[in-house]
């Protein structure tokens, strides 16, 4: 059996966790777990944070949770939005060349 270390501060034992962190891949969490898990964090957050870095704290925290989570945030999912957009209108625009160039080349008689 592989060994457990105690989760911290709540007394739990973590063996999926740690095991997934040591390995290097995604844990599975319950969702529960993860819901509580961001609250104590959040609170850890109000309580240690003076009243000016709050924001900036609770954005990185969230931040931090979106990317385990694999969520991305909304200026992330823009930015690739538009870049799809410009990409296909540039293929739109070189499949219409390549038609009229085959067009072209029908029309013209072989030499």
């Amino acid at each position: 059996m592989m060994p457990c270390l105690p989760n911290r501060g709540a007394g739990r034992i973590a063996c999926a966790p740690f095991w997934c962190a040591l390995l290097g891949y995604p844990c599975p969490m319950n969702e529960r777990r993860l819901i509580e898990e961001l609250g104590e964090r959040i609170n850890e957050a109000l309580r240690d944070s003076p009243a000016a870095d709050l924001e900036k704290n609770l954005r990185a925290l969230l931040l931090a949770w979106f990317d385990r989570l694999d969520l991305v945030v909304r200026e992330d999912f823009d930015v690739q939005r538009r870049l799809l957009e410009r990409a296909q209108a540039r293929l739109a625009e070189l499949e219409a060349r390549i038609a009229e160039l085959e067009a072209r080349a029908a029309d013209k008689p072989p030499r």
